[in-house]
């Protein structure tokens, strides 16, 4: 599953690190995730878009 969060992130000026505390996560598994490395949980996916501020769409793309 491709996703946006990188691009998102930088536009609200967040570091990797301080998405994965708001989030409850290592900052290891944001990093993975936005290198496609590890796809997250439903759960996590949508944490990550509340943080972001965006919907679940915006953030990620399920092909």
């Amino acid at each position: 599953m491709q996703n946006h969060i990188k691009q998102i992130r930088k536009q609200l000026n967040l570091t990797q690190n301080k998405l994965a505390e708001l989030c409850g996560v290592a900052r290891q598994t944001i990093n993975c995730i936005e290198n496609d490395k590890y796809d997250p949980t439903l759960a996590l996916a949508f944490k990550i878009s509340k943080v972001l501020n965006k919907n679940i769409e915006e953030v990620f793309i399920y092909e």
